[in-house]
């Protein structure tokens, strides 16, 4: 099965079953930030395919919102549990997968957060080249946390609905 097959595959069953749009945001978007998976799940791609399903069967709000905010704390979470990661592993993360397969992964997250700190935790969730990383590394060099997580969900939140409502929006004015 390709990648497209799955995208594919996972937007048929969402048009199928509205009322699953916000669980499956949720799992997509933890998915897309969480350090290991983010490197190889096109949740980007999946959300947008979802919103352009909810707009084009003509859904309400009261489907989109809860889409938005369960990818939201489905991209939070999936940035807090990889922050933890690098907390807790420290240095030995260039021992893991896929750090050890790609150790200029952790180089670029690195070179990132130093030069952009908080803003780069912020800024990480917009870029897929370093979402795998910046989360890592903000634990690896002990970011506090209260200040991590505050990023963390706010930039989580502009995420979520800047991939999924545009597409929403867009489209459901080009339809109706």
């Amino acid at each position: 099965m390709s990648v497209q097959d799955f995208v594919d595959a996972i937007i048929t069953f969402v048009k199928a079953n509205e009322g699953w749009a916000a669980p499956i945001a949720f799992a997509v978007a933890f998915l897309e930030s969480f350090c290991f998976l983010s490197i190889i799940w096109p949740g980007t791609a999946i959300l947008i395919g979802i919103s352009a399903l909810l707009a084009q069967s003509g859904v309400g709000l009261d489907v989109l919102w809860p889409a938005i905010i369960a990818a939201s704390i489905g991209g939070t979470l999936g940035y807090a549990f990889s922050y933890w990661i690098g907390l807790y592993y420290k240095d030995d993360i260039h021992k893991l997968w896929p750090f050890n397969r790609n150790p200029e992964l952790v180089n670029r997250g690195e070179a990132f957060f130093a030069k952009w700190g908080a803003l780069g935790v912020f800024f990480g969730h917009f870029f897929g080249p370093v979402r795998a990383i910046i989360p890592v590394v903000a634990g690896m060099y002990s970011m506090p946390q209260w200040q991590f997580q505050l990023v963390n969900v706010l930039s989580a939140a502009i995420w979520a609905a800047g991939v999924i409502a545009p597409t929403y929006f867009g489209l459901d004015y080009l339809l109706h």
